[in-house]
């Protein structure tokens, strides 16, 4: 079986350090690829032992254990996994509850690719993926059941109770009405975020 290759990357944080594992790794591709980063590894713990953060792909359980007991078996470090919110129905209406349910919705049963572009005046469900270089822009909310790599403009004639939700928001630019967010590839590959809204102070904040 073919083995994907550079699935993995390390990232030291200030008070962590992240395993960013890529969304097509395989669990063959996963563990030889930590077996053989785990001496990087284990030069981060010459001095003190932060915390081992796993996010990207969302993993099986036994994906997690087997990659728990790989670290755990050369490092006595608290591993932890960053898993995202699965969306679906559930999702959808838990979005929704928190923003416009008289918003028109319009529903795109696709994955958009690099140059693609959709509009809508009302709130965008798209039940695949945003990938790089693509854009979604809706006057209201934009949910994406897949992973969000491209532009979302939400709120785009100025509503600020716009959201954006979606799998995994990787996007190095969000819009919601006149807010700009834009994040780094290494702020990106640090933490994986699921819904954007603007707070109170009139920012972008993203969680969980």
């Amino acid at each position: 079986m073919y083995k994907l290759h550079n699935v993995i990357s390390i990232l030291l944080n200030k008070d962590k350090i992240v395993i960013r594992i890529k969304e097509k790794a395989t669990h063959d591709s996963i563990v030889d690829e930590l077996k053989e980063k785990m001496p990087k590894l284990k030069r981060f713990y010459q001095d003190e032992k932060v915390p081992i953060l796993v996010t990207g792909k969302v993993l099986q359980q036994k994906d997690m254990d087997e990659i728990k007991r790989l670290i755990n078996k050369s490092i006595d470090v608290k591993v932890e996994f960053d898993k995202p919110t699965v969306l679906g129905l559930q999702g959808i209406k838990q979005t929704y509850r928190q923003s416009i349910g008289t918003s028109p919705t319009k529903f795109y049963k696709i994955s958009l690719r690099s140059g693609q572009k959709i509009e809508f005046e009302g709130s965008i469900v798209i039940l695949g993926d945003v990938n790089h270089g693509a854009e979604v822009i809706a006057e209201d909310n934009i949910v994406v059941l897949g992973n969000l790599r491209g532009m979302a403009h939400a709120g785009a004639k100025g509503n600020q109770e716009a959201i954006i939700s979606a799998h995994v928001i990787d996007s190095p630019q969000i819009r919601i009405a006149s807010n700009i967010l834009e994040r780094s590839r290494e702020e990106i590959e640090s933490q994986a975020f699921t819904y954007a809204f603007v707070n109170q102070a009139g920012n972008i904040e993203m969680t969980r």
